[in-house]
């Protein structure tokens, strides 16, 4: 397993729109830096993710120096967004969470995803990650958080298990929909050099200096069924993992971690499988 690397990493700096891929990403006890930092809710205070807005796939988020962000999506013209001075929050509700987040200061940021959308939302910060949402005690340590992804600090991804899910999905019924790209499975880190599914029996890992627990398998949604490309729907890879990956009740592809320690992750950095 000496062969065993970081392929790629991928910081998403608004929930649910595109992300970038750096070459390199610090770690932060909460995730990676800049990951989930935004995310869009509706009129309710409740997150909106591609579950809902499919066409949030194709709008495009750049982190800026300083927290900030430079919007872009087609049809609209680009918008930058800086991070709220003030420390006013509003209560939010993303999946089962109740938590405190700053809305954007500039109505156009609200006004630009709202038109976008084609229905009222508003973009809001996660000022204070260290305090703000803890991660499902069921699967945590004391004390650990996590921005607004969708539960845990980090997404790991394989390349040899995309590789094996792509045979399953040649073999079935939806053939045509395959072969798939890791983009539908929003990783923060692709691994490359393991074996396919090596992933399930993993506790431990380092990627260069870091290490990492793993928390639990990641159970997928309807957003894995989501073109990045085109925002158009299909049957997989849903219908692919409820035959093949049905584990503990959920759907899943990928592991999710927590941060042991902090650092700076490189692509290209050798993964260690310590537990």
């Amino acid at each position: 397993m000496g062969n065993t690397r970081l392929q790629s990493i991928h910081v998403h700096p608004v929930k649910a729109f595109r992300g970038v891929a750096p070459r390199e990403a610090v770690v932060e006890p909460w995730g990676l830096a800049g990951d989930r930092r935004w995310m869009l809710i509706d009129d309710g205070g409740k997150v909106v993710t591609q579950r809902q807005q499919a066409r949030l796939a194709l709008a495009a988020a750049e982190p800026l120096p300083g927290g900030g962000l430079r919007l872009s999506a087609p049809g609209m013209d680009p918008l930058t967004v800086h991070v709220p001075k003030s420390a006013a929050t509003v209560p939010v509700e993303i999946f089962r969470d109740k938590v405190e987040a700053v809305p954007a200061e500039d109505d156009a940021a609200h006004a630009w995803c709202s038109a976008y959308l084609g229905t009222a939302v508003r973009l809001v910060h996660m000022d204070d990650p260290a305090t703000r949402r803890p991660v499902d005690p069921e699967y945590a340590l004391p004390g650990e958080t996590v921005s607004f992804a969708d539960g845990y600090p980090l997404l790991v991804t394989s390349t040899a298990s995309l590789d094996a899910l792509n045979s399953l999905i040649a073999e079935g019924d939806h053939a045509d929909e395959g072969p798939l790209p890791m983009n539908r499975f929003r990783p923060n880190v692709v691994v490359s050099g393991t074996a396919a599914w090596a992933e399930d029996d993993w506790s431990r890992v380092a990627i260069g200096d870091v290490t990492f627990r793993v928390a639990k398998m990641c159970g997928r949604c309807v957003v894995t069924t989501t073109d990045q490309g085109t925002a158009g729907r299909g049957k997989e890879p849903l219908s692919t993992l409820g035959r093949h990956r049905r584990i503990g009740g959920k759907l899943v592809f990928g592991q999710n971690l927590v941060p042991l320690t902090g650092g700076t992750i490189r692509v290209g950095d050798p993964v260690e499988i310590l537990a």
